[in-house]
């Protein structure tokens, strides 16, 4: 190995071990510091190059060494008063030990992003303890059904391709329920963590990440219980209508990569347009809340003309379904795989105006599906990609639609007012994209 190639290894481990160390020395660990990480850090560089000329047995044995060292200042420190239980910062020595070997016959990048990750998990342990505890047994179960969708069942299904068209394959079918259920999972924790004590804002985008449908039915009932809570009610169904546009992009992108960026200016812009949307109920829910504060005069110091109630009150928790049940999966890789032959079968007898409607029946149960169908014929070339943007944003107005008439026929009569023009508008500039984009 070059001189100047050994250099740059050493200097690496020498970084990544005072970064570790820093984040020890900060909390005072008593075994290890900066400068005792970085040295383990270091010594396993030097050992793996040594192992290049006299063989691995020489990883082994530093990897030996620094365990009986740790062990030695483990029964230094048990003589102490105070002893810290856990095995973080041993555990972080070994680690790192292996990192700076890694550097020598592994990837460069892979070893940094380790250490860095080794870094930040020794920096987050307050949050991560919080979330743990935090969260109810029924997230714990939640997670557990994610691992039994995603881990269990996924790998065992045949990958083969079955039924008319070719179209329907068990595990390509089942990894999309893996993606979706993934998604409004990690929305739905975040939600539980964040969404009780959040704005409209937040409760909208954590809505929108686990469903924009539950999120604006609930909104909608709940203003029939608290007519002064429309404005806020209306903001959050808008920003979790925005947030859908994202979450479209972003299974495209897992789904479709080859074909993403043709696909992605149109529904890029719609993004935006449904973001100037959101942001313009934002404000007037804001004037409205003001000029209400004007006239009745502040009964608290907070909820004044310059901090009204839609932008610094704490939202109510909306109620919010369990992703990663196992019977809404099931129930949605079912939908999946009927989208997938609906489209393949209209495509064949109807040609693209039979795509289109399948995507709005589609849109108006679940946008997901004719997404991630689309994006999928898109990438292999069944459909062109130019139709398929076009058939997603479709499925999405026809799902507007059916969150315009849930509020109708939920909610406060004020609130379809509130809500009326911002859908107007949205479904008007989602129109004029299918129409007017070349």
């Amino acid at each position: 190995m070059e001189l100047s190639l050994v250099a740059q290894k050493v200097a690496i481990a020498l970084g990544l071990g005072l970064l570790v160390g820093l984040q020890r020395e900060r909390v005072q660990s008593p075994l290890a510091g900066i400068r005792t990480f970085a040295l383990i850090t270091v010594l396993g560089t030097v050992c793996a190059l040594l192992g290049l000329t006299f063989g691995g047995w020489i990883v082994g044995l530093g990897a030996v060494a620094v365990a009986s060292m740790l062990v030695v200042g483990n029964l230094a420190q048990g003589k102490a008063e105070e002893v810290e239980p856990g095995v973080t910062t041993e555990m972080a020595a070994l680690l790192m030990y292996g990192v700076g070997a890694y550097l020598v016959v592994g990837h460069t990048a892979v070893a940094i992003a380790i250490g860095g990750g080794v870094a930040l998990l020794l920096h987050w342990k307050a949050p991560m303890h919080a979330f743990v505890a935090r969260i109810g047994e029924g997230d714990i179960k939640a997670i557990m059904r994610f691992v039994l969708v995603a881990l269990v069942i996924y790998p065992v299904l045949p990958d083969e391709t079955y039924g008319p068209y070719g179209v329907l394959n068990p595990q390509q079918v089942w990894l999309m329920v893996v993606l979706v259920v993934g998604i409004g999972l990690g929305g739905y924790l975040a939600y539980k963590l964040f969404g009780q004590r959040s704005g409209a804002v937040l409760a909208g985008l954590l809505g929108g990440l686990i469903s924009s449908t539950a999120t604006t039915v609930s909104c909608a009932r709940r203003t029939r219980q608290a007519q002064d809570g429309v404005p806020v009610a209306a903001v959050t169904i808008m920003v979790a209508s925005a947030a859908v546009f994202p979450r479209i992009l972003t299974e495209m992108a897992i789904v479709a990569p080859n074909t993403f960026w043709k696909a992605a200016p149109p529904l890029g812009i719609m993004v935006g347009w449904m973001v100037l949307i959101a942001i313009g109920t934002y404000y007037l829910a804001w004037a409205r809340e003001a000029q209400l504060a004007a006239k009745s005069g502040p009964s608290k110091p907070e909820q004044t003309m310059g901090e009204p109630r839609t932008a610094t009150e704490e939202a109510e928790p909306l109620a919010q379904s369990n992703p990663a049940e196992l019977l809404p999966a099931l129930i949605f890789g079912g939908l999946y795989a009927l989208v997938l032959l609906g489209a393949a079968a209209a495509h064949d007898y109807l040609g693209p105006s039979g795509l289109y409607t399948v995507a709005v029946i589609s849109g108006l149960h679940d946008l997901d599906a004719i997404t991630l169908s689309t994006a999928r014929f898109v990438e292999q070339g069944q459909v062109d990609t130019q139709l398929g943007w076009r058939l997603i944003l479709a499925g999405s107005l026809s799902n507007l639609v059916l969150k315009g008439a849930a509020v109708a026929v939920l909610g406060e009569r004020s609130l379809l007012k509130w809500i009326a023009l911002p859908y107007v508008a949205a479904l008007f500039g989602g129109t004029a994209l299918l129409l007017l984009w070349p």
